[in-house]
């Protein structure tokens, strides 16, 4: 009597993995994001490694954890894969304040955001 199973929301040929709670704005991690889109794993792998961004390490573990999603659990070979989609969304925002000239109060907003990666198997043209 249990639910039935929810069909699979990717192709059989994509992997996906998801990092929630990345203590950086969206807007600085989608810069990064926006650099390894599109290119095959191995390239951007090697971008992230010696990129000077500190969230370059945040994305790098995430994609290859997309990468490990791939090779184990849907069995693509990882040297076709390529980095299909990279996007960013906001999460939670911490509110917080310091006092300020003249009694008043100067709002201070730590960004929380969340980064997903989606890599498929692309046959290269012989």
């Amino acid at each position: 009597m249990s639910k039935p199973k929810t069909p699979r929301a990717l192709s059989d040929s994509e992997a996906k993995a998801i990092t929630r709670s990345i203590r950086i704005s969206p807007r600085k991690l989608n810069e990064v994001a926006t650099e390894i889109r599109g290119r095959k794993v191995h390239d951007a792998l090697a971008h992230l490694t010696f990129s000077r961004r500190r969230i370059a390490k945040d994305v790098k573990k995430t994609l290859e954890s997309a990468i490990a999603n791939a090779e184990n659990n849907h069995s693509l070979d990882i040297n076709d894969l390529v980095v299909s989609e990279a996007w960013v969304g906001k999460n939670l925002v911490m509110k917080r304040w310091m006092p300020d000239a003249r009694g008043r109060v100067g709002h201070i907003k730590k960004y929380f955001s969340e980064l997903t990666i989606i890599v498929r198997q692309v046959k290269e043209a012989a």
